[in-house]
């Protein structure tokens, strides 16, 4: 087996920002101030929904060629829907998205039996979205207490 670590960590700034590197790579995940972030960048659940959709156009860029599909231009629109109401502990329902959509939008001179069978190995392909559509182990592997 050829299994890779890949890794990130997540640093509380002020408010609910939240700087994040992985690699030499930092960014900022925030929330809108509708939710009271101060809006510096995506949320967690934006950027969830950007990582398939970024994952699912790498796979088609790397996979193309085997396909002989010729992309001119590839591009992923997606949508989730969440209830709010389980992260504020107001309902039952999950925290988590209850349902993600996507469309790509492909173009190539490639004939459509072709695409097709291309996008069906690129949905079964994607790293990303094979993490969301299947369960995962996710545990807490520890807990450090630092004193000032």
């Amino acid at each position: 087996m050829a299994i890779t670590t890949f890794k990130a960590s997540a640093h509380l700034q002020q408010g609910v920002a939240v700087k994040v590197q992985s690699r030499q790579f930092e960014f900022t995940i925030d929330e809108p101030k509708s939710l009271g972030g101060t809006d510096t960048g995506p949320n967690p659940v934006e950027v969830v929904l950007g990582a398939l959709g970024a994952c699912q156009s790498i796979v088609a860029r790397v996979y193309a060629p085997k396909f002989d599909v010729n992309l001119k231009d590839f591009r992923v629109e997606v949508e989730g829907d969440l209830d709010l109401d389980g992260f504020f502990k107001r309902s039952d329902v999950r925290p988590g998205y209850s349902d993600i959509r996507y469309t790509f939008h492909i173009k190539t001179d490639a004939p459509k039996e072709r695409v097709e069978q291309f996008i069906a190995f690129l949905e079964e392909t994607c790293p990303v979205g094979d993490t969301i559509a299947n369960k995962v182990n996710l545990k807490l592997s520890g807990i450090v207490i630092e004193n000032d």
